[in-house]
């Protein structure tokens, strides 16, 4: 009975003399160029794979070659996975983006308005994904009048929420805010109010006091804050914008076109806190003492109207850059230079009826993709998995929402080594043959690639597993 256990045993247990045998020959193995897997048909065909390398010695110079033009093909495709997923990336996002708004600019753009403006230029874009949809003399350098006052506001609520002022602190009125003309609440100096007010004074009451009040508290001098502002317009790429002050009253040089104050829009949209005064109708400021009527009249005429700002002068005309939100879109409409205020909100009507007419954002998480393992050469995982953070919104005209479609674009093998997340791919949604979205295919988990230290380790844990 003894003896039968023992020989139970002995067939369970090999030897390890013999299975310490093995794994050296599996690493000469390893090291003479084989991909090794710790797996016990490796383990069987180690010392055949020992004779066969040193077979091989006698065409060294004639597999080094060979060697070399494999390496070689292996990290130029190594490359291309890592980088040129990036670059396809980068440049069908520049190239489609820049494509689609020339286009829309070239069809509409001073050689055609189907819809009849009488601006002399005006731009609607969706917010959500800064899209033109339609435009005329879209770049056309133009006066603003109080169109200014976005970027003003822009840089004011980027200081609040960077925490650098709070809307209950106190603003001391300089001579120079005091001395503003055009609409204004009449600030006296050394008079005081607090930024929440100055706030609601500038964007319901249009009031240019209150702007360079503003302005001068955040950046120490009115110079300073219009400074800032050119700044921030260079940083979004508003290419067609200067400001000489902050409040839009006529100046020589000061300047901008209607996409770029769509732009500056769609960013100032972004802090939802604006839309706490830009919906206001009627407010009062001076304990109810002076009364401040909202000069955009859409805020009452037109259905989902959120803002944004008027502005009227004698150079500039009458202009506005109106905003509204329906069915989780919104839309902005920027008019410069009608011949008068009625003109500038039917514009701006038209605009925004066409584009929630013609126009949805599709959510693109919700399309399904999928996507296979992947085989890893020379790594201490022969598969690695892939997954793409497909998410936001896509514009696309009314009703073709559901023609877009994914495609997978991903090598068929992947050299070692291969990070944790690493882009290995894209995919693309394309709307016919237009590319709508470009997403990166990251790898799941990492494969290091083999080394002696590696497979040692991994060699000896087979053994002691066994």
């Amino acid at each position: 009975m003894k003896n039968s256990k023992e020989r139970k045993n002995k067939t369970k247990h090999p030897n390890r003399i013999t299975a310490a045998f093995t794994a050296l020959l599996m690493l000469f193995a390893v090291f003479s160029g084989d991909v090794w897997a710790a797996s016990e048909q490796d383990v069987q065909q180690a010392a055949k794979v020992q004779t066969q390398n040193t077979d091989a010695k006698n065409n060294e110079a004639a597999e080094q070659k060979k060697d070399t033009q494999n390496n070689g093909a292996a990290e130029q495709k190594k490359d291309t996975q890592n980088n040129g997923a990036a670059e396809q990336k980068k440049d069908t996002q520049n190239n489609s983006a820049a494509d689609q708004k020339t286009e829309q600019k070239e069809n509409a753009a001073g050689v055609s308005d189907p819809l009849g403006l009488t601006a002399k230029a005006a731009v609607l874009m969706n917010a959500e994904t800064g899209q033109i949809v339609y435009a005329l003399n879209a770049q056309q350098q133009l006066p603003e009048a109080s169109i200014t006052k976005i970027m003003t506001m822009l840089l004011v609520f980027e200081a609040y929420d960077a925490g650098k002022l709070t809307m209950e602190e106190t603003v001391t009125c300089s001579e120079y805010a005091a001395s503003m003309g055009g609409s204004q609440i009449w600030l006296e100096p050394n008079e005081q109010m607090t930024v929440h007010e100055l706030i609601k004074a500038a964007l319901v009451g249009s009031a240019n006091d209150a702007c360079v009040a503003l302005g001068e508290h955040i950046a120490g001098s009115n110079e300073a804050f219009v400074s800032m502002m050119n700044d921030r317009a260079e940083e979004l790429g508003m290419t067609n914008t200067f400001y000489v002050n902050c409040t839009g009253l006529d100046a020589d040089g000061h300047v901008t076109s209607a996409e770029d104050i769509a732009i500056a829009s769609a960013e100032l949209l972004k802090h939802e806190a604006v839309l706490n005064y830009t919906k206001i109708w009627m407010d009062t400021l001076r304990g109810g003492e002076l009364q401040l009527t909202n000069t955009n009249k859409l805020i009452k005429q037109y259905s989902g109207a959120i803002g944004l700002k008027t502005g009227t002068t004698s150079k500039a005309g009458c202009c506005i850059s109106a905003a509204a939100q329906r069915d989780g879109m919104t839309m902005i409409a920027v008019i410069l230079g009608a011949p008068d205020s009625k003109s500038r909100f039917g514009d701006a009507k038209k605009l925004l009826d066409y584009g929630f007419a013609n126009w949805e954002l599709k959510d693109v998480s919700d399309i399904a993709v999928e996507l296979p393992e992947i085989p890893v050469t020379g790594g201490m995982e022969k598969t690695v998995g892939a997954y793409a953070d497909i998410s936001g919104k896509i514009l696309t005209e009314k009703g073709k929402s559901k023609e877009i479609k994914a495609v997978v674009d991903l090598p068929e093998t992947l050299e070692a080594p291969i990070e944790l997340q690493q882009p290995i791919g894209t995919v693309r949604l394309m709307l016919g043959s237009e590319t709508v979205g470009i997403y990166d295919v990251c790898a799941d988990r990492a494969s290091p690639k083999v080394t002696f230290g590696a497979a040692l380790r991994a060699l000896l844990r087979g053994i002691v597993k066994n």
